[in-house]
């Protein structure tokens, strides 16, 4: 950083302070649960055997063990990516009403699992179903590591219970799809042409096929070369949905380009396999009995109402202890 043109060179200089943040968030990290084991260590000594200081120590000793556990869970996410924000679609399967019912649900809980972490989330797109839930969702995540954690989430998930828009009440199985891409941040750069680009604006449509407002605000870009295509109708304003609906763009042409480059890497174009609804990731089942479950961790549990209330770490811890990352080439 003392070099002679350094903050003259914006790009670099963006990546080196970002790598320094990262570096100075990781240290500090580790920094507070050292000191608190060296307390804890001269207070056992003071405390010689005496049974009630150490048991009025034991609730620190836990704060101590659960920190600890949060760092070892962060020594996982070695990714590239992983200590980015993350961009999170949803999307209802086949199946109307009730899959779009149960894709708000999702982002229900996805929503409270940002509350929970204290994660920055801003709607970029929502577009309301017709009778009820949603057809499509996207979210930006802020926060350290929401990508890292997120990245499990990717994949079909499937809910069973008693269907509250059947008349007879019977069993449905219904199916959304997730999808978590890395928010692109200003270390990373992705070339966009705005030749590239083609923009539509439309007016935006709420439940009913009411519309939100007169005006045409919401705003649609389709990168030609890849086809890739966003939307934003979140905000009445059609500046806002524009940039919006290029924070969406530039996340999946960085997943995208990502995905192109390791493919060649490997030299397998085919091994890319598309997310199906017979492939899901987890199961939520509400009737005859409740249960969730990852299929790919084997790790499950019976209280669905707090895993729908945003506590699924369970789930992406398991899935970190799993399968450690391995960080990809970068390929923006």
């Amino acid at each position: 950083m003392g070099q002679p043109g350094f903050w003259e060179r914006s790009g670099e200089s963006r990546a080196v302070i970002a790598r320094l943040k990262s570096a100075k968030r990781v240290l500090t990290a580790f920094a507070g649960p050292a000191a608190l084991q060296r307390d804890l260590l001269e207070l056992i000594e003071v405390a010689d055997g005496d049974a009630a200081s150490l048991a009025e120590l034991s609730g620190e000793i836990g704060a101590l063990e659960h920190k600890a556990a949060d760092l070892e869970l962060e020594s996982l996410l070695s990714g590239e990516n992983d200590g980015l924000g993350a961009v999170l679609s949803i999307h209802p399967g086949a199946g109307g009403t009730e899959s779009q019912d149960w894709a708000e649900m999702l982002l229900r809980m996805y929503m409270r699992w940002c509350e929970r972490r204290a994660f920055g989330c801003t709607v970029l797109d929502l577009q309301p179903g017709d009778e009820a839930g949603i057809k499509d969702a996207t979210l930006e995540i802020a926060g350290d590591y929401a990508y890292g954690f997120l990245r499990s989430e990717s994949g079909v998930h499937r809910l069973v219970r008693l269907s509250p828009y059947d008349a007879a009440h019977r069993r449905h199985t219904s199916f959304a799809s997730v999808f978590i891409y890395p928010a692109v941040d200003e270390t990373i750069h992705v070339d966009l042409d705005e030749k590239d680009l083609r923009v539509d604006t439309f007016r935006a449509s709420g439940a009913g096929g009411q519309h939100v407002n007169k005006t045409e605000s919401a705003v649609r870009i389709t990168h030609l070369p890849t086809g890739i295509a966003v939307q934003s109708q979140a905000e009445r304003s059609q500046h806002r949905n524009r940039d919006f609906a290029m924070k969406i763009l530039r996340a999946r042409l960085y997943a995208y380009y990502q995905e192109r480059e390791r493919e060649k890497m490997s030299g397998m174009t085919a091994a890319k396999k598309d997310i199906n609804f017979g492939s899901q990731i987890r199961s939520y089942v509400l009737h005859p009995y409740t249960l969730v479950k990852d299929h790919r961790t084997e790790a499950e549990t019976s209280d669905t109402q707090r895993v729908l209330d945003g506590d699924f770490d369970r789930f992406t811890d398991a899935y970190l202890k799993q399968k450690p990352a391995s960080p990809p080439p970068r390929g923006a």
